[in-house]
C-alpha cells in the first residue's frame, strides 16, 4: 500500500514539473525595469546623503568625520557596482547582437 502513495506523489510531482509555471515575458522585463529603477534610485539617495554630509563636514556644521567618511564610502561603492552591472548588462546585450541566427 505505501508504494501506491509514493506512486502517486511521484507521479503529480512529475505532472508539476512537465507545465513549467513562468511569467509572461512582459510580466518579467516589467520587474527587472522596476528592480532597476529603484536600484539607480538607492544609489542616488546614497550619492545625495554622501553630498550632504561632506558639505556639513565643510561647513562646520557637523564633527562626524567618521560618520561623513563612511556615507561617502558606502556611495562610492554603490556607484561603483552600478556602473559594473551596467557593464555587464551591455557586454551581454553585446554577445546577444553578436549571435547568428
Amino acid at each position: 500500500m505505501m508504494r501506491s502513495v509514493a506512486d502517486i506523489t511521484m507521479n503529480a510531482h512529475l505532472k508539476g514539473l512537465s507545465q513549467p509555471k513562468t511569467a509572461p515575458v512582459e510580466k518579467i522585463g516589467n520587474k527587472f525595469g522596476e528592480m532597476l529603477k529603484t536600484s539607480i534610485s538607492e544609489v542616488n539617495q546614497a550619492q545625495i546623503s554622501a553630498d550632504r554630509a561632506a558639505e556639513q563636514i565643510a561647513a562646520g556644521e557637523t564633527k562626524n568625520l567618521h560618520g561623513a567618511m563612511i556615507k561617502l564610502e558606502e556611495a562610492d561603492i554603490s556607484l561603483r557596482l552600478m556602473v559594473q552591472v551596467r557593464n555587464k548588462a551591455v557586454e551581454a546585450y553585446q554577445e546577444i547582437m553578436r549571435m547568428q541566427v
